[in-house]
């Protein structure tokens, strides 16, 4: 028989239930340090509700309505915050249930690309749902880049803030999705720097479709940054009481983290709208040189069809028709009027 493991000093038994796939993850955390072993989250319930100083942490990846149903359950989930947690497609926002908290982030991956002038995406996102109560976290998450691994080792890491509770793992999720806005921003800061040198390289080739490429991209990381201020303003105001006092000011580091990052996405909307306008400026301006080089020369060859056309009529009395040096004194004046329209298009930059 395997002996119980021990954490702290206090006895636990250790239960081999196998984790189903869409669950990541179930822990058990006493006063901030994770009690060994698989759990299902009946057990967790179980075993968290017969302590004072305990909570479960399940994390879930895509689940459907049928496998919810057994955690909601369990949990009290509220049916309205279940249902967004499945069909995702949510706006950041915070919502109050009683004696729970549903929070929705919108996670943003940078898609790298040798050239972002030929991109055809540079922003995916996906989302991270969170619901909060007295002894428990849930999460649900959508994308393949959105996950929480690394938050949850990096908190189990600091036993003293996971021994904060269930607000613990909502902050250290907002601040691990704020974190990455951060350096999503960055990477487009560097594309829209090299774009930008690019459109006012002479003879370039960036047009303005692939700038709304970029300013699409960009009004995507908007969508997902400018909601989610509110929701943590009121976290870090005292919105609920599942958030206590030594949370709040943590709150208060993320939001200004994402205020940041909102006057970043703002000035990166500002700029791709002024790249537009170059850009169709310096096409305009491309096509009046055009314009101007096609009249210029359309000029110079009246002069020759003019002659030709005079001299083409083929009557009798021509002046000069039958003169000996008459075929080329008319080449002469044709070159001398050429050269001088030539040289006068040139001197007002017409050619």
């Amino acid at each position: 028989m395997k002996l119980p493991a021990r954490s702290n000093g206090i006895a636990v038994p250790h239960i081999p239930v196998p984790l189903s796939a869409y669950v990541v993850d179930c822990a058990v955390y006493v006063d901030g340090h994770r009690l060994p072993g698989r759990w299902s989250h009946d057990r967790a319930v179980q075993e968290v509700r017969s302590r004072d100083d305990a909570f479960v942490w399940v994390g879930l990846h895509e689940p459907d309505d049928e496998q919810i149903t057994g955690i909601a359950e369990t949990f009290g989930l509220h049916e309205l915050a279940v249902e967004d947690a499945v069909h995702a497609h949510n706006r950041p926002k915070l919502e109050r249930y009683e004696d729970m908290l549903f929070a929705v982030f919108k996670t943003v991956c940078y898609v790298g690309h040798a050239d972002p002038t030929t991109a055809a995406e540079l922003v995916e996102t996906g989302e991270v749902m969170a619901f909060i109560g007295h002894d428990f976290v849930v999460t649900v998450r959508h994308g393949n880049h959105s996950g929480l691994h690394e938050v949850r080792m990096k908190l189990e890491e600091d036993p003293e803030q996971l021994a904060l509770g269930p607000a613990s793992v909502l902050h250290a999720i907002a601040d691990h999705v704020v974190d990455s806005y951060l350096e999503v921003t960055d990477a487009i800061e560097a594309d829209i720097d090299l774009m930008e040198s690019q459109v006012f390289e002479p003879r370039s080739n960036v047009d303005s479709e692939q700038i709304y490429v970029m300013k699409r991209e960009v009004l995507e990381l908007r969508r997902a940054v400018m909601p989610l201020g509110p929701p943590l303003r009121r976290l870090a105001e005292g919105y609920s009481s599942l958030i206590p006092h030594d949370v709040r000011s943590y709150f208060r580091d993320v939001d200004d983290h994402l205020t940041t990052v909102a006057e970043r996405v703002t000035g990166f909307d500002e700029l791709l709208t002024t790249l537009v306008d170059a850009v169709l400026a310096k096409i305009t301006m491309r096509q009046n040189d055009d314009m101007r080089k096609i009249t210029a020369y359309a000029g110079i060859i009246s002069v020759p069809t003019m002659v030709a056309g005079i001299y083409g009529m083929n009557f009798d009395h021509m002046p000069e028709l039958h003169w000996t040096y008459g075929y080329g004194m008319v080449w002469m004046v044709i070159l001398a009027v050429c050269t001088f329209l030539y040289r006068t298009f040139r001197r007002n930059k017409w050619l």
